[in-house]
């Protein structure tokens, strides 16, 4: 699964890397959690930006927003069939821009996070989905998710699962609304690339969604 991400990359190079025209002010996170407002690439009206979503999806159909406490990840094999994820699928796809995620392994000691990120520092791009849940009273909420996937080779000792991560070429077809048969979806996330990730252990004090400090990526001496 993943269940807590951190993003420190620039403006510029947000811009850049997912060819945005719009972007939403923003500072470096180090202990992005479940329910908080997370940034994601959508198209708008044929234009790639910057929104804000809160992490959990919320399907239209829902009955109150305490839904998106569970539904924080979607399983790749089931995600095109869910009936929570099945719409959103089709027509809401979005990349969710990171630097890296966290772990936890079951250690003597305690469970022990673990930060885990590319080693050349390039951006990761996380599979996910969104959708726009309106309230009876009003309250209206833009949700997402991300989907997860197999854990890469390199870190598979630190847990089984890990985000789908998509590369450029397969941002274009990933972000087109007008996408919307499932059957090239599925193979499009089944081609996920072989990746080489960094894996170390980091501070414990990053266990509470509160501390968000640029120490929680440093390696534990």
């Amino acid at each position: 699964m993943c269940g807590r991400f951190y993003l420190d990359a620039q403006a510029e190079e947000l811009k850049a890397t997912f060819s945005l025209s719009s972007l939403p002010a923003l500072e470096p996170r180090y202990n992005i959690a479940p329910s908080q407002s997370i940034l994601a690439v959508v198209t708008d009206e044929s234009e790639r930006v910057g929104r804000w979503f809160r992490w959990g999806l919320i399907p239209a159909w829902a009955k109150d927003a305490k839904f998106g406490y569970r539904t924080i990840n979607a399983r790749v094999e089931t995600v095109a069939e869910k009936p929570v994820y099945r719409a959103a699928f089709r027509r809401r796809r979005a990349l969710i821009p990171a630097s890296g995620y966290f772990e936890w392994r079951a250690e003597a000691s305690g469970k022990q996070p673990y930060c885990i990120r590319p080693p050349d520092d390039q951006l990761l791009a996380f599979a996910g989905l969104y959708e726009h849940w309106e309230a009876p009273e009003g309250e209206s909420i833009d949700s997402c998710t991300i989907i997860v996937t197999d854990a890469a080779p390199s870190v598979t000792a630190i847990h089984e699962r890990m985000p789908l991560c998509l590369v450029p070429a397969q941002y274009d077809a990933w972000l087109d609304p007008q996408l919307q048969d499932p059957e090239p979806l599925q193979a499009l996330t089944a081609q996920m690339p072989s990746m080489a990730l960094q894996a170390y252990p980091v501070t414990r004090s990053m266990n509470n969604p509160r501390y968000d400090r640029p120490d929680n990526i440093e390696p534990l001496e």
